[in-house]
């Protein structure tokens, strides 16, 4: 009897795993249909990504835009991806507050724009162009070609010149995050870096004098990386909408870099826009199972709920492997994040707003902004 029973078992169990072994190499229909479509959508939107740090050997050996190579963002893997248009961010560490650090931080920053305009002007200008305007990036996109934009991260090589925001703008850069990592000229960051947690305040005075004139020359304010009192202080000084180029939901991630829902709020009535960025560890803290695509899509959820779709975007903030996303290791897997919003039932047009549009019409809110200031002057 016990041997009856054996058998049975054991042909009941070797009928479940042949199922199974036969279930995997069948294609499901429904699934198959979904990845068409979300290709179709990917495809036909503009996608923007927000932060891409770039190094100071943009155009050297170590990193040559053009190949495929260890670097997360090449010409290649943008076009494998679908990637249209990035934004290329001028990163600049933290440092002494002093005439003598400032003047070092600015040489780097300069160095690192003039790579960039090389890199696009001179090596590629046939696949890629820089734009200076909402506009041109659209213009660009329909040429089939990249579009490259400049932004800046980290406001410390302004110095305590107003006037180097123009030549920075003269250069190309659209956007400013207007601190990093340690307290800066401008303002208190989320993170002190041993110093006291707040030593302006929020914004320096000489900080207001920097958000007055990015929104008269047509700068965009970015507010990540900034402390909370920082960012409320920045929202609601600004004329013109404000982003946060790379950062998430606090809600779903307690980091201090991420927003918690009162700062998502204030960006809502400041009209601006949180561009959920794809970095492991401002997605979610737990280490494992490492955060995934569907992990970014959760935080993109819990802002479009909170605040609306027309104030919620994307950035990769692509720079080091060991901190991307399962699912969006590169520039080349980026179609894997709009699959997951056409899974969780996005449309084509949020996922058009959510990719780019939303970015676009802040930018040219704040160009409106601009032109009403220089023409009452």
């Amino acid at each position: 009897m016990k041997r009856k029973w054996f058998y049975l078992i054991f042909l009941f169990t070797m009928s479940l795993i042949i199922a199974c072994q036969n279930r995997e190499g069948m294609t499901d229909p429904g699934e198959e249909e979904l990845v068409k479509r979300a290709k179709e959508i990917h495809d036909r939107v503009l996608t923007l990504d927000t932060h891409v740090d770039i190094e100071v050997s943009f155009i050297t050996p170590e990193f040559y835009f053009g190949r495929n190579n260890e670097k997360l963002v090449t010409l290649p893997q943008m076009e494998k991806g679908g990637l249209n248009a990035v934004f290329f961010a001028v990163y600049s560490p933290q440092g002494p507050r002093t005439e003598e650090g400032y003047k070092k931080i600015r040489e780097q920053a300069l160095e690192k724009l003039g790579d960039i305009h090389t890199a696009i002007k001179e090596t590629h200008p046939d696949r890629i162009e820089l734009a200076l305007h909402p506009e041109e990036v659209r213009r660009i996109y329909a040429a089939n070609k990249k579009v490259a934009m400049i932004g800046m991260e980290n406001g410390y090589p302004i110095g305590e010149d107003l006037a180097s925001l123009k030549e920075f703008f003269d250069l190309g850069c659209r956007y400013i995050t207007l601190c990093h990592d340690g307290h800066n000229q401008i303002c208190d960051s989320h993170d002190s870096r041993k110093e006291p947690a707040s030593i302006h305040g929020g914004l320096s005075e000489f900080g207001n004098d920097v958000i007055k004139e990015m929104n008269r020359l047509g700068i965009i304010v970015d507010i990540s990386h900034m402390s909370k009192q920082s960012m409320l202080n920045t929202v609601r000084l600004s004329e013109a909408p404000v982003i946060a180029s790379h950062s998430s939901c606090r809600a779903l991630c307690n980091v201090s870099r991420n927003l918690d829902d009162e700062q998502l709020l204030a960006l809502k009535e400041n009209g601006g826009v949180i561009h959920i960025v794809g970095i492991n560890f401002f997605i979610k803290k737990a280490k494992f199972p490492p955060a995934n695509v569907k992990d970014l899509v959760d935080h993109i959820e819990h802002a479009v709920n909170l605040i609306g779709v027309d104030h919620v975007g994307i950035s990769s903030d692509f720079y080091k492997k060991r901190s991307c996303l399962d699912g969006w290791k590169d520039a080349g897997e980026t179609f894997n994040v709009t699959l997951e919003l056409v899974r969780r039932g996005y449309t084509e047009e949020q996922i058009a707003k959510i990719w780019s549009g939303n970015c676009l019409r802040v930018w040219e809110k704040v160009e409106g902004v601009a032109k009403r200031h220089q023409a009452n002057n």
